[in-house]
């Protein structure tokens, strides 16, 4: 009888050390705390008396940067329908450019767009001629900055291509007005426009040339020639280009109020001139010290002195191009002007600014 009451004292014994033991393990009570109890603990809520204290709230993540904005388009984007607007196709089947019906002018609306908050002073570089070679115009487009703008010769074989090549590319497009200069290229395939010719012919050779390409801004003069120098001829020839809203471009060391100037602000046309010929091969430095030159003379300010502009031409050619890719290089991050497309160098006068409100989008960079 002893015997089994102390059997029985010694289960109950252990049964207490058991309910013990694991008291001690769920509840963490004295001695070493298994790692489930430091979970359990981390996981509850902490009091103080008798209100509990909630978890620490992590601030949330900062929101990643916005992107910056996309950058305009170079060029204007317009539905296939008001491109179509732009063409005028006649009965002879010529594709000739024309204002749309909306209002839109071809020089403003082909015209390559630059940003206007850079340095007010501007320069620009026209690269004249293209079409005589077909390695250096694939040069010109391929390997020169957008901010170039070239100038095609009219008569240049699969010209819509080219053209289309070049605006791809970032340039902005002209023609080469085919004027008869024994001194310039030969214009294969085109008459040229002439001094002695009847009006009505110089306007069938000028169409005949506008109707080789599109999606071009003007057309380039390229010397005072003949046809420039008299009214008589010159007018016509440069109504047409009004009428049909391109811009006229005019290469000429002659003051600006030559006849071709005072014809474009009669009729409302976009113009720009230049005397700078870059790649003068006598001038000191060639292609990069005229360069130089040119933006120093933009940069140059004085009080109540307008920004300056100005732009040169040049011909295509390796030595020329490579100059030009060369002085690119090494301009400095902050110069003293911009470098735009030459759209960035017209004037517009009264009769050409009232042709650009009645289509106010156009005022629009």
């Amino acid at each position: 009888m002893g015997q089994r009451r102390g059997g029985l004292i010694a289960a109950y014994l252990l049964v207490l050390g058991l309910i013990a033991a694991s008291a001690a393990f769920v509840f963490g009570v004295e001695g070493d705390t298994p790692r489930i109890a430091d979970r359990a603990a981390a996981a509850a809520p902490v009091t103080t008396g008798s209100l509990p204290v909630p978890p620490k709230v992590l601030p949330p993540e900062p929101a990643p940067p916005e992107p910056p904005p996309l950058k305009p388009a170079l060029f204007r984007g317009f539905a296939p329908a008001e491109l179509r607007a732009l063409i005028e196709v006649t009965e002879e089947g010529q594709r000739l450019p024309r204002v749309s019906p909306s209002g839109w002018m071809p020089w403003i609306a082909y015209a390559r767009r630059f940003d206007p908050a850079g340095p007010p002073a501007r320069v620009g570089v026209l690269m004249i001629n293209l079409g005589a070679s077909e390695k250096l115009m694939r040069r010109a487009i391929d390997e020169l900055p957008g901010e170039v703008s070239l100038a095609f010769l009219a008569a240049t074989p699969d010209l819509p291509r080219w053209l289309r090549e070049a605006r791809e590319h970032g340039h902005e497009a002209y023609l080469m007005l085919p004027v008869e200069d024994p001194n310039g290229p030969a214009e294969r395939g085109l008459r040229p426009l002439q001094a002695s010719a009847e009006p009505a012919e110089n306007l069938r050779r000028l169409r005949a040339a506008m109707a080789r390409g599109a999606g071009y801004v003007g057309f380039v003069i390229a010397s005072a020639g003949p046809v420039s120098q008299s009214e008589s001829a010159v007018r016509p020839l440069l109504k047409e280009i009004a009428d049909r809203g391109l811009a006229v471009i005019e290469i000429n060391p002659t003051p600006a109020t030559a006849a071709v100037h005072r014809l474009t602000v009669e009729l409302g046309t976009g113009y720009a001139r230049t005397a700078d010929v870059l790649d003068y091969k006598l001038a000191d430095g060639g292609v990069a010290g005229n360069l130089d030159r040119l933006v120093a003379w933009a940069g140059e300010t004085a009080p109540e002195q307008p920004p300056r502009h100005g732009f040169g031409v040049m011909q295509p050619d390796d030595e020329a191009i490579d100059a030009l890719l060369a002085w690119f290089r090494r301009r400095p991050e902050r110069p003293a002007a911009s470098f735009v497309p030459i759209i960035g160098h017209f004037e517009c006068r009264d009769a050409c600014m009232a042709r650009m409100r009645a289509q106010p989008a156009q005022l629009r960079p």
